[in-house]
C-alpha cells in the first residue's frame, strides 16, 4: 500500500512543483510520515528531492542565474547544517507525554511536535492569500537563503520561503526553476550528510530494505512527474488543489503534534 500511495504522491507532487510552485518535499514528507518514523520520513524525502532536482538541473540547469545561486544558495547551504543538526538533536529527546487512545499508545515527542508545527506553518503560507503573495527585495537574498536553508535542513519545508525571495530577482521561468534546483541540491546534499552523521550513524535499525525500495519507487515516480511538468511548463495557479493540499497538510501537522502519527 505504501508503494502505491508514495508513488502517486511523488508523481503528482513533482509535476506540480515544477510549474505551479508546490514543493515536492512539502507534499512527499507527509506521505512518508504515515509509514515511517518522522526523522526517517524527512531523510527519505531528502533523497527523492535530491535526485529529482538533479533531473531538473539536467532539464533547465543551463538557464540558472549563478549570481543568485551564490547570494542565496551559499547561505542556504550553511544554514541547512544547523537545521539538520537540530533535527538530529530533537530525534534523541525523550517523549514529552504518552497517552492511550483507541487501544493504541501514542507519544508526543519533541521531533514530532516541532515538525508538525513547521508543516502547519508552511501550509498556512500556501493557504492565506496575503502570505502567499509575500516577496522580498533582492538585496535580502542572503537573509532569505539563511531562513530557507535552516528550515530545509530541519524539515525539508523550504519551497515557499525560497520562492518568496527568488521571485523578485527578475529571472524568466526557466531560469527561476534552474536557479531553484541548484540551490536545492546544495541544501539536500549537506543535510543528508548531517542526517547520516547525527542519527543514522548510531541507529541503522531505522533503515531496512523496505524503505530503500520505497525511496527508489518514489524517485522514479518523481522523475516521471518532473518530465510531465516540464512538457507543461507555465506559471499557473491551481487554487482548488492548493486549498485541498493545504488542508491535508494541516491535518498531518496536527496529527504529528498530537502524537497520532
Amino acid at each position: 500500500m505504501e508503494y502505491l500511495v508514495i508513488s502517486i504522491t511523488a508523481l503528482f507532487a513533482a509535476a506540480l512543483a515544477l510549474f505551479s510552485g508546490f514543493g515536492l518535499g512539502t507534499l512527499l514528507t507527509p506521505a512518508f510520515v504515515f509509514f515511517f518514523p518522522v526523522q526517517v520520513a524527512i531523510a527519505a524525502t531528502a533523497i527523492v528531492h535530491l535526485v529529482n532536482n538533479f533531473f531538473r538541473i539536467f532539464l533547465v540547469g543551463r538557464f540558472a542565474d549563478w549570481k543568485v545561486v551564490l547570494r542565496f544558495g551559499l547561505p542556504a547551504v550553511l544554514a541547512a547544517v544547523l537545521g539538520a543538526w537540530l533535527l538530529g538533536r530533537l530525534t534523541w529527546m525523550p517523549a514529552m507525554a504518552v497517552y492511550q487512545l483507541g487501544g493504541r499508545l501514542h507519544e508526543i515527542t519533541p521531533v514530532k511536535l516541532v515538525i508538525g508545527v513547521v508543516i502547519i506553518l508552511f501550509a498556512l503560507l500556501d493557504l492565506i492569500p496575503r502570505l502567499r503573495k509575500l516577496n522580498f527585495n533582492p538585496k535580502y537574498l542572503p537573509v532569505g537563503g539563511l531562513f530557507s536553508g535552516f528550515f530545509g535542513g530541519l524539515s525539508g519545508n523550504q519551497g515557499a520561503l525560497r520562492s518568496a525571495f527568488l521571485i523578485k530577482t527578475g529571472v524568466n521561468p526557466k531560469s527561476f526553476i534552474g536557479t531553484n534546483s541548484i540551490c536545492v541540491v546544495g541544501v539536500d546534499i549537506i543535510r543528508l550528510v548531517v542526517y547520516g552523521a547525527s542519527f543514522y550513524a548510531t541507529n541503522f535499525a531505522l533503515i531496512d530494505r523496505e524503505i530503500w525500495i520505497v525511496v527508489v519507487t518514489a524517485v522514479v515516480s518523481a522523475g516521471i512527474g518532473s518530465l510531465i511538468g516540464f512538457r507543461l511548463i507555465k506559471r499557473v495557479t491551481i487554487n482548488t488543489v492548493r486549498y485541498i493540499v493545504g488542508a491535508m497538510l494541516m491535518i498531518v501537522g496536527a496529527g504529528l503534534t498530537g502524537g497520532l502519527l
